[in-house]
């Protein structure tokens, strides 16, 4: 992993109430062209970064599993859709489809996905450094700068680009 990126969780909890606050100032801005940034500096932040080496994401944290993800991966999985809802699933507050515990039932002790070919549209997008997203949702992308050494790294990069 690259040098800026060691101890990268400690600097994030230290950075959290100034990433906050960039990100409530981009909010208020409504990007002004800094989503241009984006792409580069995602491709940028996992030319550095492997997933495989954190899975914070699989251990902490549970995507969206929508109609079409549960259809998808049940019929990977060889189960009813029911079953498989009722084995791996619950409604959390939102009224969203969430794994029952973390870490991910689909994390396996390498830190690769068991259903990495069907996964969720949410853990195929995760986590939002290259698109809009970022900076739409920035309360989600704040408390994923302490999840994910990507979000650390892009909310790091852009906070020189801007300020």
């Amino acid at each position: 992993m690259d040098k800026s990126l060691e101890n990268w969780q400690e600097k994030a909890v230290e950075q959290q109430k100034q990433h906050k606050q960039f990100l409530a100032k981009l909010q208020n801005r409504k990007g002004k062209g800094v989503e241009k940034h984006l792409p580069a500096l995602h491709e940028e932040a996992f030319s550095k970064i492997d997933c495989l080496e954190c899975a914070g994401c699989c251990k902490t944290i549970s995507p969206r599993f929508k109609p079409p993800d549960i259809k998808r991966i049940s019929k990977f999985l060889g189960m009813k859709e029911g079953t498989f809802m009722d084995t791996y699933l619950r409604l959390d507050s939102d009224a969203d489809y969430v794994v029952q515990f973390t870490p991910c039932p689909f994390l396996e002790a390498d830190n690769k996905c068991g259903i990495y070919d069907v996964r969720p549209g949410d853990c195929g997008n995760y986590p939002y450094t290259d698109s809009y997203d970022f900076i739409k949702r920035p309360n989600i992308t704040y408390e994923n700068s302490v999840i994910c050494p990507a979000v650390y790294y892009v909310l790091d990069r852009l906070k020189k680009i801007v300020q």
